[in-house]
């Protein structure tokens, strides 16, 4: 059983690869080239797609690095708010993964969608086998925007990491209801990096550099 929650954030909450070829500078030149020019017919023949996108955008574009706009809650019933928080979920449940931003998806706006495992949410216990440090856990962490890819993060076990309690994430849901939601252990590290994508932030901003691997690594010595 899985627990979907939309939060459209209308206040600012408180807390591929490198190249590895034997061909020539040229000849690399040339497919480069040629690939640019077919990627100009498909879209002259096609058109260019619109966000919000059916496909999560990659490391690179401008839109994961701007800050999201908040969204007006007289705006989030009408059917441009409702396309984005749809296709948010439909591409969310494509690649099965338990969060997604709107701007993964293309469209500056502060709204996120998570979805977890049921087990999960009553599961506090990520620190049991993360090292702490302070107010922080160090664990593995993926983002589908950088497809491939993963490194250790430090996040913090709740998201108040000033109190004792846990930090209330507040917002909208989709009929524009006021909700609040508890976090804490793995949903929140989950909810740190999806807020993290609202300020166009990445977890290569945050990781321990030496960490970061290509999870098919072992593929490539095979």
């Amino acid at each position: 059983m899985f627990i979907a929650l939309i939060i459209i954030l209308y206040l600012i909450l408180l807390p591929w690869s490198p190249f590895t070829c034997t061909a020539s500078p040229c000849t690399h030149s040339t497919n480069i080239k040629m690939h640019s020019y077919l990627q100009y017919m498909k879209r002259k023949v096609k058109g260019s797609p619109a966000p919000p996108y059916n496909h999560v955008c990659q490391v690179g574009d401008p839109v994961l690095r701007s800050r999201a706009a908040a969204v007006e809650p007289g705006a989030i019933q009408g059917p441009e708010v409702q396309k984005v928080i749809k296709t948010l979920v439909k591409v969310m449940r494509k690649l099965e993964c338990v969060g997604l931003s709107a701007p993964q998806i293309g469209v500056p706006l502060q709204i996120l969608a998570l979805a977890y495992p049921k087990k999960m949410l009553e599961d506090n216990s990520i620190a049991s086998f993360e090292a702490r440090d302070g107010c922080t856990v160090i664990f593995q962490e993926a983002c589908e925007s950088i497809c491939g890819y993963s490194a250790s993060v430090p996040r913090y076990v709740d998201l108040n990491p000033f109190l004792t309690v846990c930090f209330f994430l507040q917002g909208l849901n989709e009929k524009a209801e006021p909700v609040s939601w508890q976090a804490s252990g793995w949903p929140a590290r989950i909810v740190q990096h999806e807020i993290d994508h609202l300020n166009g932030v990445l977890y290569i901003d945050r990781m321990d550099s030496k960490t970061f691997i290509n999870v098919k690594w072992e593929e490539y010595n095979e």
